[in-house]
């Protein structure tokens, strides 16, 4: 009997089976590594949307209240869903901003609402409460308001809620 040398046999059966199981298990966990990867930057995109969305409206809404002449609405000690401010430029008075279907909005004298936030987010519970007193020259506007990612394909990566709380003064 001839034998054959062992770099001209081949692979036995059960080494396929062997190399195949490894590569198997290799693509697997490449599979979900990429699944996970995925799925983190989706949730850190609603979170940045959230965010950026939020702190934009924020800083617009407090820059405006420092730079007003008064607050018109709501009185000293009231809350109220929107806010009415003149401003010292009488083309911009009166200036209001308000929540409308989920998206905070600004008026500035006759001109268009504009809107401040984008498709992506929905604004809910707007609050501006004049926390002024009655006895100081300081006009104190507290704002509040929620900020929901637009869930559209209910997966759970799309889910994000940030509830965004400040507050600003008139400037004297």
């Amino acid at each position: 009997m001839k034998l054959i040398p062992r770099s001209l046999r081949g692979i036995s059966l059960i080494e396929l089976l062997l190399y195949i199981t490894v590569l198997s298990a290799v693509l697997l966990m490449l599979a979900m590594f990429l699944s996970f990867l995925v799925s983190s930057r989706i949730k850190n995109q609603s979170i940045a949307d959230v965010n950026q969305q939020g702190l934009q409206v924020m800083q617009l809404v407090t820059q405006t209240i420092r730079n007003a002449k008064t607050i018109d609405f709501p009185g000293i000690g009231a809350t109220s869903s929107s806010l009415s401010m003149t401003m010292h430029d009488p083309f911009l008075s009166p200036t209001v901003f308000e929540s409308a279907s989920g998206t905070v909005t600004i008026k500035e004298g006759s001109s268009e609402v504009i809107p401040l936030t984008n498709s992506h987010v929905a604004v809910s519970d707007l609050v501006f409460q004049n926390i002024s007193s009655i006895t100081s020259t300081e006009r104190v506007v507290r704002i509040s308001f929620t900020v929901d990612y637009k869930n559209t394909s209910g997966r759970n990566e799309n889910s994000f809620t940030k509830s965004f709380i400040g507050s600003a003064t008139l400037r004297q």
